[in-house]
């Protein structure tokens, strides 16, 4: 089996994939009467395509059994797909340009207070926490067409956090 270890996640090393949705060096504005600070368009949410809609979903996620065997990938063709943690617990992201070829996984350890937006067509695996019971806010794709590819890998790989 192959291992993975994850690096941090940067923008950077994160942009062939999608946006890292973060406020640290974000353009903000106050408002409310100078209570509250705005922190305006952190990723692109593509979600239109054949007629879809944006929807917004909280998962509370498990820690699955470690090291983290890696048997499938998955992406979605016909628009983004958003995580943000509601904790500040650190947490995985794994992906990949093409689930045929080990060389092009990347294993990324993102802060609480990070969170990914995968891009159309990014291969994924699917949401990796390190505590149980991790809270997330999700924004995805609902309407017409089949948004969900999954390939089986054909080697398993592991994940060490």
């Amino acid at each position: 089996m192959i291992e993975l270890r994850p690096q941090p996640l940067t923008k950077s090393a994160f942009a062939p994939f999608g946006d890292v949705v973060e406020i640290d060096g974000a353009h903000h504005f106050t408002i409310n009467q100078g209570f509250a600070e705005r922190f305006d368009d952190l990723a692109k949410i593509d979600v239109s395509d054949e007629g879809g809609m944006a929807k917004t979903s909280i998962f509370t996620a498990r820690l699955r059994p470690q090291p983290i065997v890696i048997n499938l990938m998955e992406r979605h063709p016909l628009g983004s797909q958003l995580f943000y943690p509601l904790q500040d617990r650190p947490w995985l992201v794994l992906v990949c340009d093409d689930p045929r070829d080990v060389k092009s996984f990347r294993a990324f350890r993102a802060s609480g207070r990070q969170g990914v937006n995968y891009a159309k067509n990014t291969w994924h695996f699917p949401l990796l926490v390190l505590d149980d019971n991790s809270r997330f806010l999700i924004v995805d794709r609902k309407g017409p067409g089949n948004n969900l590819e999954e390939v089986v890998l054909a080697r398993a790989l592991t994940l060490k956090p």
